[in-house]
């Protein structure tokens, strides 16, 4: 799901409060931590992760193939934290405002 503008920003102003959920460190993406996203992605729809590995380019690439192999849309990314939304049609945990 792609959100429009106005569940973006709905989204940036719920991620202010998070803690990352997941922290990748030296080892890289593992299955372990790719396991990790899945419950926290299908269990939150929001996370945010932590990645603590590689230089700008190096993590903006590990963090564009997490949500494109978790098929997340990332709401925003700020040096080494991302935030990362999917929906959970079956039991959706945000609402998003009506107007």
């Amino acid at each position: 799901m792609t959100p429009n503008k106005k569940q973006l920003r709905h989204l940036q102003s719920l991620c202010h409060a998070l803690q990352p959920v997941v922290r990748i460190g030296q080892k890289g993406v593992t299955e372990a931590v790719l396991a990790e996203l899945d419950i926290a992605l299908n269990h939150h729809e929001l996370i945010k992760i932590k990645v603590g590995c590689g230089d700008r380019t190096e993590r903006k690439e590990i963090i564009a193939k997490i949500a494109e192999d978790h098929e997340a849309y990332i709401v925003q990314q700020i040096g080494q934290v991302a935030v990362l939304f999917k929906r959970n049609h079956e039991k959706p945990v945000i609402l998003f405002p009506k107007k």
